[in-house]
């Protein structure tokens, strides 16, 4: 049976065909230079301030939905009001809203039902993330990740589930999903502790909670609610703001579909990634993919100043360096698995008593201290969640005594 449509619903289904076949003004893009990495912060730091790291890696993050096959999947992990949602919601803003999907809680069942497409003649749900910007806001657990895994994996560009769903008439039932294309995925949580086969998928954040990074959240606060009218006014009126979101619009429509790394800049990004590790491991396999993308995303922001051969653009020693300053800034926390809140824990209040004392740490000793250095109580709720990454490694007195570092 035929679905009625009213005639408001016609005319507004006419008004969109009308809308979509009406050509586009192509961008120029003599306006764009090359932009450096310094550039984009200065940008992103109009809405968001210090997090360097942070928002770079979640812009490039974003921008990565726009290659091929080299995505990145991020997961925020911090407690709650230190901005893991504010800031992939406030790089989002830059982006066209058709490729947003943001998702607060949803269960597994749940999402592949409100993103997926019904075809009745296959009986399957179809869920297409092909160049889409997958945003999940303050998520309780992890659940909905394990469902992703070979999607995270970028396994293969269509993917099928079976998925169990309850109904009152037939109890439990079995459905068919077919996931399509590689989205890039930015996972926000104030649960700490990862699952390893997320945590090797995810690239592990955590928002700065700096006392300057707070005091210029709270002065940046007081600016937008005084006048938010003039605040989003003069936001929008920003040149280099403005030609970032034109960009991005630009760079979607060139539609890149390869981005290469010649045979010379392939032997140097080897050599620095492997000069860089004591002992390989199976994640390093992961990890320098992330390098990778790094460089393509860099590349692809520049993409009208690199090589380029119809839809295939090339990297060039820029790319490259940028990349590893990047991965520098975050490797040693990727390396344990930890999210930056919880190493930087590790590092400024765990081992300076653990090198004192010698011994175990007590509650309140722990307690103690994290007030000394944050200024701030820990919530008992986060002692008892993270507590199994607060325990120092059995050989860290060994490392002590015989590295005089920070153990590993």
């Amino acid at each position: 049976m035929t679905k009625k449509i009213t005639r408001a619903e016609a005319k507004e289904k006419i008004e969109e065909m009308i809308e979509e076949e009406k050509p586009k003004e192509k961008i120029d893009i003599k306006k764009f230079k090359p932009l450096s990495v310094k550039d984009l912060t200065e940008i992103l730091g109009l809405t968001i301030k210090k997090d360097k790291v942070n928002k770079i890696i979640t812009f490039f993050g974003q921008l990565s939905t726009y290659t091929d096959n080299s995505q990145i999947n991020i997961s925020n992990n911090a407690p709650s009001s230190t901005g893991k949602s504010y800031i992939p919601l406030e790089i989002s803003e830059l982006f066209p809203e058709e490729d947003l999907i943001s998702v607060g809680y949803c269960s597994p069942t749940a999402f592949f039902h409100d993103f997926g497409k019904f075809n009745k003649e296959k009986k399957i749900y179809i869920v297409d993330l092909e160049r889409k910007i997958l945003i999940f806001l303050d998520q309780p657990h992890n659940l909905l990740l394990q469902h992703l895994r070979p999607l995270l994996s970028h396994d293969q560009k269509e993917i099928k589930l079976k998925i169990t769903d309850k109904s009152q008439k037939h109890g439990m039932r079995t459905k068919n999903i077919i996931i399509r294309g590689f989205p890039s995925v930015i996972f926000c949580t104030a649960g700490l502790n990862i699952d390893e086969q997320e945590a090797t998928r995810f690239l592990l954040l955590s928002p700065e909670t700096t006392q300057e990074k707070i005091r210029e959240g709270i002065l940046e606060k007081i600016k937008k609610e005084a006048d938010r009218e003039a605040y989003y006014k003069e936001l929008e009126e920003n040149t280099e703001r403005k030609l970032l979101k034109e960009r991005i619009i630009a760079i979607k429509e060139e539609k890149i579909t390869q981005i290469k790394i010649n045979p010379e800049l392939k032997v140097k990004i080897t050599k620095r990634f492997l000069d860089s590790l004591r002992f390989l491991k199976p994640r390093h396999q992961r990890d320098i993919g992330r390098v990778l993308a790094f460089t393509k995303i860099f590349a692809l922001l520049n993409v009208w100043f690199r090589n380029k051969k119809e839809s295939i653009i090339e990297v060039n020693d820029e790319d490259v360096d940028e990349a590893f300053k990047i991965w520098e800034e975050i490797s040693e926390s990727q390396e344990l698995n930890l999210p930056p809140y919880i190493y930087q824990i590790y590092k400024e209040v765990i081992f300076p008593i653990y090198s004192e004392l010698e011994r175990g740490i007590g509650r309140n000793e722990f307690l103690s201290k994290h007030f000394e250095v944050y200024g701030r109580s820990l919530p008992d709720w986060l002692l008892i969640k993270g507590s199994s990454y607060y325990t120092p490694p059995s050989n860290s007195l060994l490392f002590l005594k015989k590295k005089k570092k920070i153990p590993h």
